[in-house]
């Protein structure tokens, strides 16, 4: 009687929906700007891949677990991070028809610095071991975009939705407060069409970060 009555409890207890916010920092390292090419006037044009500073990532979260799947849930996590462009020299590739004759060249160009600045609102499906104490966890969604830059007369944005996943493990210290650590990876296609920049490349980035989240079981 007594371990039938203490398996409903247990039962009962990992059945609960599970609110949880949480806050998070660390390392954005992004891989170079690829894949770039003009757009409007200067379509036609191609770069080579361009390189991107490492920056600091933070933001916050917030998810919820299912009371009837309790290793299924649902993230929303907005985090920001500034990749910036340093000032490097590239290889610039053109490619024009005139009566019928196709004209290809290339040659090095010396772009500026410019600040960037990429601000990603995620949105996930989430899967974790639903343990008492450790949690590894994972998920994937839909992201979408802000990005801005700012350069030396110049200056643009472009939202656009793209690809996130991540993965990570959680640990309780009590019963509603976690820390965590965690590896995200983002890829986006975004467009500049400021008439001094005109480009569009891929983004991607891998994000390593840690936290703190508080949690809220019954809710």
């Amino acid at each position: 009687m007594l371990f039938l009555l203490g398996s409903v409890g247990i039962l009962s207890q990992s059945v609960r929906a599970e609110l949880y916010v949480g806050a998070q920092v660390g390392g954005n390292f992004p891989s170079d700007f690829s894949d770039v090419n003009g757009v409007g006037a200067r379509s036609g044009v191609t770069l080579s891949d361009l390189d991107l500073d490492n920056s600091v990532v933070f933001g916050g979260k917030v998810g919820y677990f299912f009371p009837s799947i309790p290793w299924l849930g649902i993230e929303s996590e907005v985090y920001t991070a500034t990749p910036d462009l340093p000032s490097q020299t590239a290889t610039a590739s053109a490619s024009v028809t005139v009566f019928g004759t196709t004209i290809t060249g290339s040659g090095s160009i010396t772009l500026p610095s410019a600040d960037v600045r990429v601000t990603t609102w995620a949105n996930l499906i989430q899967v974790r071991y639903p343990g008492s104490a450790i949690q590894p966890y994972a998920g994937v969604g839909l992201g979408v975009f802000f990005a801005d830059i700012d350069g030396t007369g110049f200056s643009d944005s472009d939202t656009a939705p793209g690809l996130v996943v991540n993965t990570g493990l959680r640990w309780y210290v009590t019963k509603r407060i976690a820390v965590f650590g965690e590896y995200k990876y983002n890829f986006v296609s975004l467009e500049f069409d400021d008439p001094t920049v005109s480009v569009e490349g891929d983004y991607s980035a891998h994000n390593v970060v840690g936290g703190i989240s508080f949690h809220f079981p019954g809710l």
